[in-house]
Parts: C-alpha cells; sequence; structure tokens
C-alpha cells in the first residue's frame, strides 16, 4: 500500500527523522505516537504526497485517503452532502440527476424528451459509480458521525469549524480509499460518534496510519505502534497491539536502565583498576588496555531512552478589573435561514468559571467569536466593562497569522516584549533555537495549540474565551494546561468536549445552546460533556 524507503524528514534545520524505512500493508493498523513536535504530521503528509522528504522516497500502491488535522474544505459555496459524495465524484451526477427531474417537471413535447435524454444519461453514469447503493452508504456515514440532513444541506461557509471536520471526515471514510492516514480524527466528535469511528476502523480491511491521543480508539483498532523518538531522532516500531505495546515499552526502559547500571559498575571497576596501574611504567600498557574495555562497555549500550521534555503551559496574570468585565444580552446568530441561537444573555463576573453545552452545530464556537468580537451577531450587544482585557483561543486556531514565523506571532501579540524576552517565553512552550523561526502554517495542530497558548501568557488577560484547549495536545501537554486552567485567577468561558477539561474548571455556571438557557453547574451536567 505504502512503502517508504531511507527516508529523511526535517522541520527547517532540525533532524525529525533519518534513515526510516518501513511499509504499511493491507490489515496493518498503526498508531503513530510520540510527544508534539516530534514529526508525526510532517511524516503522515509525507506519506500523503503533500509534502516532500529531505531525502528518500515513498511509493504508493492504491488510493490514498489523508485527513490532516486542520483539513482542507474545498470551495465554501457547496452544500455538506455534495462535499462528501465529491470523494466518488458523485456529487455532479447527482446535480445532473436533479436538474434533469426538475427540467421533465417543468417543461413540455420535445424539450421534455430531451431533459429525459438527459436523466437517463445522467442515472446511467449515477448506477455505474455504485449508485443508490452508494448514496445510501454516504448517508450511514454521515448520520453515524452526527451530521442530521439538516447540515448536510447547507453550504460548508455556514458550518461550525468541528461541523467541517466531520464533513471531510466523513468524505474520506466514504471515498474507499486502500489507505488512511488520519490525522487526529477524533476531534470534534461526540461519544457516540467515537464509538462508531472505533468500529468502522477495526473493521476496515486497508492500510490505516492514525495520529490519536485517544487511547480508547488506538486500543480498539491498532496492531503495530510506530513511536517517534524526538530525542534520538529515530523510529521505534512495534509490530503489536497497543496495550503490549506499553508494557514492552515498560519492559524495554527497565531493560535499559539495569544494562547501563551493570555496565557503569564494571567500567568503573575497570577504571579504578587502571588509574591504580597507570603509576607504574611496567603496568601503563594493561592500565590503557583496561581503560578500552571500560569504553567498549559503554558504547555498545543502547541508549537509555530520555525523558520527553514538556511544555511549561501557563496562563496570564490577569489584570485588575471591575466586579463585570463583561457582559451579552439578546445575542442571536443566523446563517441565511438557518437560525444558531437565539435571545442569549450572559454576564462574566471577576474570576467567574462558566461552561458552554450544546450539541455539535448548536453554536458553541460561534458564541465565542462574538465574545471575542471576531464575529458580529445578529441583534444584541456585547458590552465591555471596567479594565477588560479579552484572550481569545481558537480551535481552529484562525488568531495565528500562518505567513508569519513563530516569533513574529509572538510579538504581534506582544510588542511590549523584547526578542530575547518573546524567546524566553516561547522556550517555556518547547520553541527554541531554529523553530521559532519556522512560519505557523507548518506547525503541527499540537504546535499551534502550544503557540496559541503563548500568546496567552503575554496578554494580562482577565477572561479568558477557551474554545476546545486540549484538542491536539499529547497526555502530558493536556495535564499542564488542565493545571494552568486550575490555578489561573481570571474568568474562563469554556467549551469543551473533554470531561477533565471541566473538571479543571470547575465550574459555576452552565449554558446551554442553542436555547441560551443558563443555570447553576452540577454534576448531572457533567453527563452532557463527551456527547455535547
Amino acid at each position: 500500500m505504502i512503502t517508504a524507503s531511507n527516508l529523511e524528514l526535517r522541520a527547517g534545520a532540525r533532524l525529525l527523522l533519518s534513515d526510516l524505512s518501513f511499509r504499511v500493508s493491507a490489515g496493518d493498523k498503526v498508531g503513530l505516537v510520540g510527544r508534539n513536535g516530534a514529526g508525526k504530521t510532517t511524516l503522515t503528509r509525507v506519506l500523503a504526497g503533500e509534502g516532500q522528504p529531505a531525502a528518500g522516497s515513498v511509493a504508493h500502491a492504491g488510493s490514498v485517503g489523508y485527513l490532516p488535522q486542520d483539513p482542507r474544505t474545498g470551495d465554501l459555496d457547496v452544500t455538506a452532502r455534495n462535499r462528501v459524495l465529491s470523494a466518488r465524484d458523485l456529487d455532479q451526477v447527482v446535480g445532473d440527476l436533479r436538474a434533469a427531474e426538475v427540467e421533465m417537471a417543468s417543461v413540455g413535447g420535445d424539450r421534455r424528451d430531451k431533459a429525459m435524454r438527459k436523466y437517463a444519461r445522467a442515472e446511467e453514469e449515477f448506477l455505474a459509480r455504485g449508485g443508490y447503493a452508494a448514496e445510501s452508504e454516504a448517508a450511514q456515514v454521515t448520520a453515524s458521525l452526527g451530521l442530521p440532513d439538516r447540515v448536510l444541506a447547507q453550504p460548508l461557509r455556514t458550518l461550525s469549524g468541528g461541523q467541517r471536520r466531520r464533513v471531510e471526515l466523513a468524505r474520506i471514510l466514504f471515498s474507499g480509499a486502500d489507505t488512511l492516514l488520519l490525522d487526529e480524527p477524533t476531534n470534534h466528535l461526540d461519544a457516540d460518534s467515537i464509538g462508531w469511528l472505533r468500529e468502522f476502523l477495526r473493521a476496515f480491511k486497508g492500510g490505516l496510519v492514525v495520529i490519536s491521543h485517544d487511547v480508547g480508539l488506538l486500543e480498539a483498532t491498532v496492531n503495530r505502534v510506530f513511536h517517534l523518538d524526538a530525542n534520538r531522532a529515530e523510529l521505534d516500531v512495534y509490530n503489536i497491539g497497543w496495550r503490549a505495546y506499553l508494557a514492552q515499552r515498560e519492559t524495554d526502559d527497565r531493560r535499559r536502565k539495569r544494562e547501563r547500571s551493570n555496565a557503569e559498575r564494571k567500567a568503573n571497576a575497570l577504571m579504578a583498576q587502571a588509574d591504580k596501574m597507570r603509576a607504574k611504567a611496567t603496568k601503563a600498557v594493561a592500565a590503557k588496555n583496561m581503560a578500552r574495555r571500560a569504553d567498549r562497555l559503554m558504547s555498545g549500550l543502547e541508549a537509555e531512552r530520555q525523558a520527553d521534555r514538556v511544555a511549561k503551559i501557563r496562563l496570564p496574570e490577569p489584570a485588575p478589573c471591575g466586579k463585570t468585565p463583561l457582559t451579552a444580552s439578546e445575542l442571536s446568530k443566523s446563517y441565511g435561514s438557518l437560525e444558531v441561537f437565539t435571545d442569549v444573555d450572559l454576564a462574566i463576573d471577576k474570576g467567574s468559571r462558566v461552561v458552554i453545552l450544546g450539541l455539535n452545530g448548536a453554536g458553541k464556537t460561534t458564541l465565542l467569536r462574538v465574545l471575542s468580537g471576531v464575529e458580529q451577531a445578529d441583534t444584541g450587544q456585547v458590552e465591555p466593562g471596567h479594565g477588560l482585557r479579552l484572550g481569545y483561543y481558537a480551535q481552529e486556531h484562525e488568531t495565528l497569522d500562518t505567513e508569519r514565523t513563530v516569533r513574529e506571532n509572538m510579538l504581534a501579540e506582544a510588542p511590549h516584549l523584547t526578542d530575547t524576552e518573546a524567546r524566553r517565553v516561547l522556550g517555556s512552550f518547547l520553541f527554541t533555537g531554529d523553530d521559532v523561526d519556522k512560519p505557523a502554517g507548518v506547525l503541527s495542530g499540537g504546535e499551534k495549540t502550544r503557540l496559541a497558548l503563548a500568546r496567552l501568557v503575554c496578554s494580562s488577560a482577565n477572561v479568558l474565551l477557551l474554545d476546545e484547549p486540549t484538542n491536539n495536545l499529547d497526555p502530558v501537554s493536556r495535564q499542564e494546561i488542565l493545571g494552568a486552567i486550575r490555578s489561573y485567577k481570571g474568568a474562563i468561558v469554556l467549551v469543551t468536549h473533554d470531561e477533565g477539561a471541566v473538571e479543571a474548571l470547575e465550574p459555576e455556571r452552565v449554558l446551554l445552546l442553542p436555547d441560551g438557557v443558563e443555570d447553576l453547574w452540577n454534576a448531572d451536567y457533567a453527563d452532557l460533556v463527551s456527547l455535547a
């Protein structure tokens, strides 16, 4: 399916992987893992043919379906349904059928005969491409991913970021590709959709490479694990399932430590003996040989696995503000005839904690965009209170300028920082050396998350609007952001599917969309988080 030969991958001058060769065949379910920034996204882009390696080659046998972290959605004026059907070139054929149906119903005589012939040709083409069975299959995939008919009938531009991503995932799964390359496919999915996706991938007969921080998905689907070790710029291949891989890694780590400890003890004894013998001229050669034996003992060892660097994620020290720094009243938003939410009232007091819940498409992201000033409401108003300093973390990272470098993005948000100060902040978020001069557009989803959070640090924000802040983060980085949420002294308005993020927030209130009902938080609402 996919054969990689002697690949070398780089991010700027930094070596990510070298001399990498492997094959993904039909039936191989590969979990591609490693810390954020290790090169997982770069590798999948190269495997998909959307990026070029520094050296080596990739060969494909069969078709490849690729879901990037930030999927491109094509023409935003097409409907979601046609976008999915386009994976098998059915969208145009279905359009021709519908147009012919309308024409047959509205004309007579020779024109009607001509429309009937058009319909017959379109139907023949439709059946050749899988016909009604394919259309039914597409409907099943979209419904299973939480995309109802009313959403499928809408143009892409009217959909939320999460809905667009699910449309792209549906398109890839419907495509019939021989090999799937999926980068964080569970982002923006509710619990039911994640359960369906696990079963779909478990039953998939082709090749699969999946990047995911969803342990349940990895446990259910993978039979091979590729671990990218950022410290050694190497790929460790385990031809076993996820749980066996975790046990094997722990065993390997213990073995390496034990072997190194034994070798160090023997080498130290040899060196101590060599030092004693060097004092005598007659023993100088023997002492040199002992020192060589000690060096050989150490050089023959497997390198002990180094602990991955961890971003020290923190949130800003909030600037002073009045009792109610942010108020919204009678907000409503529609896209064309589609009503997203109506009559939303919200008062954010100093230090308050609010979680917004609602099904996908209920307008959670849109409401945060309205509160942040990125988007305008159709009715109502948002009123800043005394001393308001707003910080907005967008789930699609649209606050980042992809044409600017990491450092330039940081300085644009915090122009008061010197270059040295900006580099110091970025360094705590694992952007060091040449990393700060990479364009934001080439960053992985996890790296974009870290950059967006780094920009917040210097904002002095006293009200944070956080939209899915744990998406794309590895488990260790996720724990860092959860700790930062717990310790932040300002107000937070949170949108998330992550139950751990809600626990860290300890919300006082909940706002339910699309109806805008506000209530005091209680444990019963916790059950809705992963479903929302």
